[in-house]
Parts: C-alpha cells; structure tokens; sequence
C-alpha cells in the first residue's frame, strides 16, 4: 500500500499547542475588524443586525477549530486563520473595474445557455456579470442589493439553516460576509439556463467572506454552478457558506467547482434543506487551493425527499483537501446517495468524513454511501471515516471506503497493447476520476473539469 492512515494526534504536543495559540491571537484581529464595521451595519435592517451579532458572540466564546476538535483534527487551520494580519484588511486589492473580461473569460460557461453573475474578492462585478432581461420567475441579485430592497426571502432563510454553532468559520461568515449571490427562483418556474456564480480572487493577502443564498419554490426547477478561480498565485484566504432551500417538489442540480490557486486556503459549507417531494443533485469537484475544507450537509426535511452528494478531488504536493457531510434523514420514505472519489499524490493529504443520520420516525429511509480514494505515492495519506447513526428500525443503509493503488494487472494490460506507461498510468486515473465527472449534464461545465483533470495528470 503505497499512503498510509494517519494517526490521531498526541493529547499533549507543544508545537500544536503553539499554534493554538497563534489561532487565538488570529480570532482577536476578526473581532476587531467587527467592531470596525459597525457603522456599516448600522444601516442594515435589524434582523440581519442581530444574526450578525450573535454570530460574533459565537465565534468570539468558541474561536477558530483546533485539531483538538473531533471533525477539524486532521485539518490544521492556523496557517489560513492567520493569513491576514488586521493592518492588511482590505489594502492592495485592485479596484472591480480594473478587472477586464478577458483577465476571467477562460471561467466562464456558455453564454447563450448560462446567466452570470461576477464577484471578484467577495465583490460584486456588474460589468461582468450578465443580469439584464432575467427570465420570468427568477431573482438574481447581489446579496447586499437584495438586504437593501428587502427581499422577504432573505429574513426568513439567510442564516437559519448554516448554523454559527457548528464551526468559528460559519460564524466568521455570518459576521463579517459582504456580499455574495441571491437567488430566489418562484414556485413552479422552469430556469432553462445555468445560473453561473463566479467568485474570483484577483489579489493576495485578502479575506473574502462570501454568503449565497439559493431558493427554490415549490415545484421550481433550477441549475447552478459555483466556481471558485483565481489570477493570482498568492495566498488569500476563501471563506464561503452557501444556503440551498428547495421547497415542496422543487428540482435543483447544483454544482460546486474549486480551482484556486495552491497557495489558496478555501473553507466552505454547502447547508442544503429540502422539504417534500424535492429533488436535489449537488456535486463538488475540488482541484485547486493549499488547504480545502468543505462542509457539504442535507436536511431532508419532508417526504419523499431525494438528495445526492458527489465529490471529486484532486490533491498533489502538499495539498491538504477535507471533506466532510452529513444527510439528515428527518422524515419518511427519504433516498439520499453519495460518491466521493479522491486521488492523491507525492505528499498530499485527503480527509473524507461522511454521515448518514437517520431520525426516530424516519422509517423507509434509503440512503447509500461510496468513498474511494486512490494513492499514487508512498508520500500520500488519506484518512476516510463512514458514519451510520440510525435511530429508526426499518431502514437501508449502506456504505463503503476503498483506499488503493493503480491496478497492476490493468497497466499491464494496457502495456502489453503498447501504451506507454505513463499514457496508460493517465488512462487508469482518469478512468478512476471520471465516475463522478459523468454526472455534469452541462458541457462546458464538463469540459472545464476534464481539462482540469488532465492538466493535474501531466503534472
């Protein structure tokens, strides 16, 4: 076996206690920067004012996670959490109209079949965005222009489902987020074209706080991609929570594309809630950043409640790349699936965390549950974790972890036929990989990862 399963860390190790320490010093400069905007807040109504606030008093009783946590203790996330020194908020960022079409053209999808909206370092771009003459039934926003005309949505969903509670970096986001993407597609309105989020960093050294909010109506039927680029090679920090509410019979296919720089640090929860008869496919493909974290979680919240969760990540070097989700089975007669798939390579680390929750009257549930990861070195480390929590006694549950190495047998094979090893060493990996690629129904969205793939084969 070429990786190896790591360790729990020591109860006592003096360098991570020195870390822990720097963490610390970090959350002061967040708080800082809070009451430095208070003016700012003034001006918002005063429902978002007391989220906010509550938020803050979160993260300022519990901080950032420490490795002393049971869901952060292979993901160490003091480098990012220090990243910005309070000085260095929000200088050196160029200014959104310094920023031309052609410096982020090669992110973008389609234009004839998608709608776009541009935040660069977590602000709106309006020049390259694409916001006139929206479909009929759909919202599309910046999320501090929706907060200013008082979207009824966003009182009565931004914030209760992505809770400051679970993690410092939720309650981070809800604290200090500047802007984001607003979403509100109305009941039993069919969006043709994708609905394309693109964040991207432009500039080193920032912290960008983004929150999006989708909604779907009942019986609305929607597709949206987040990508997440950047033009710059320099550390930045990327902190994201993403809503999803999809009401009764509502469809949503959402797609979730990281290609950051590798010096990045992107830390994000996708909180999904569905409520009955509501589909949703959401996937995630992570390629890029120094460290990645992703919370994907799922409420399915009625009945007849359908949700799937893949993920596809690519980790080389010294990457680090976590993922971790929840499905909350909270009702009845609920189908939940999930495929994560990794390949790891020289020193690289992935995490895989995957829970299926299973409450006291959610009989009928049916959820399954594949994790595979494929080590290419003796330098690559992986460490996978299934959780069954069932509390309910007619269900099925079923999961699965597979950590291994190229198939020998089948690089022989393809030898013997001539192929070069390394040709036939791409071919095995990509036929690894694209199991999930296969479930992107967009083909510019398609394309944009498998060219990402085959880069990361060359490497």
């Amino acid at each position: 076996m070429p990786g190896t399963l790591l360790a729990s860390p020591p109860l006592h190790d003096p360098r991570k206690e020195k870390l822990q320490e720097r963490t610390r010093e970090a959350k002061v400069r967040y708080l800082m920067a809070f009451d430095a905007g208070s003016s700012r807040r003034e001006k918002e109504p005063e429902w978002l004012q007391a989220r906010r606030a509550s938020a803050i008093s979160h993260f300022e009783q519990n901080g950032f996670p420490t490795v002393r946590d049971e869901n952060w203790k292979y993901t160490d996330v003091t480098a990012a959490a220090n990243l910005i020194s309070e000085p260095q908020f929000g200088l050196n960022v160029p200014a959104v109209e310094d920023i031309k079409s052609e410096d982020v053209e090669a992110f973008f999808l389609d234009h004839k079949n998608s709608i776009r909206i541009v935040f660069l370092n977590g602000k709106l771009a309006p020049h390259l965005s694409t916001l006139e003459h929206l479909p009929q039934g759909l919202t599309l926003l910046g999320l501090q222009e929706a907060i200013t005309s008082g979207e009824e949505v966003l009182q009565q969903h931004l914030g209760r489902h992505a809770s400051p509670e679970d993690n410092g970096f939720i309650a981070l986001n809800t604290a200090l987020f500047e802007d984001g993407a607003f979403i509100q597609v109305e009941k039993d309105a069919k969006i043709e074209p994708a609905l394309h989020l693109l964040f991207v960093n432009t500039a080193p050294l920032t912290a960008a706080k983004v929150r999006n909010l989708v909604f779907l109506g009942a019986g609305a039927d929607a597709t949206v991609v987040e990508s997440y680029a950047s033009i710059t090679d320099d550390a930045y920090l990327t902190n994201i929570v993403t809503e999803i509410v999809a009401e009764a019979g509502a469809n949503l296919d959402h797609y979730k594309e990281q290609v950051e720089s590798t010096n990045a640090f992107h830390i994000a929860t996708t909180q999904i809630h569905a409520s009955d008869h509501a589909t949703v496919q959401s996937h995630t493909f992570t390629f890029g950043g120094r460290l990645s974290r992703h919370d994907a979680n799922a409420i399915m919240d009625g009945e007849f409640t359908e949700v799937t969760l893949n993920g596809l990540y690519l980790a080389s070097g010294s990457q680090v790349m976590d993922n971790h989700t929840v499905r909350d089975h909270a009702k009845p007669n609920c189908k939940s699936f999930e495929e994560y798939v990794g390949v790891l390579d020289d020193k690289a680390v992935g995490v895989f965390n995957g829970k299926i929750f299973v409450r006291p009257d959610a009989q009928k549930t049916d959820a399954i549950q594949n994790n595979r990861a494929l080590l290419l070195s003796r330098g690559a480390e992986v460490n996978t974790k299934p959780q069954l929590e069932i509390f309910a006694d007619d269900v099925k549950c079923t999961h699965g972890a597979t950590i291994g190495e190229l198939d020998d047998e089948a690089l022989f094979y393809l030898r013997s036929r001539g192929i070069a090893k390394s040709a036939a060493r791409d071919m095995l990996i990509y036929a690894f990989a694209h199991a999930v690629l296969d479930n992107v129904t967009i083909p510019t969205l398609r394309d944009q990862l498998e060219q990402q793939l085959m880069q990361r084969l060359r490497h």
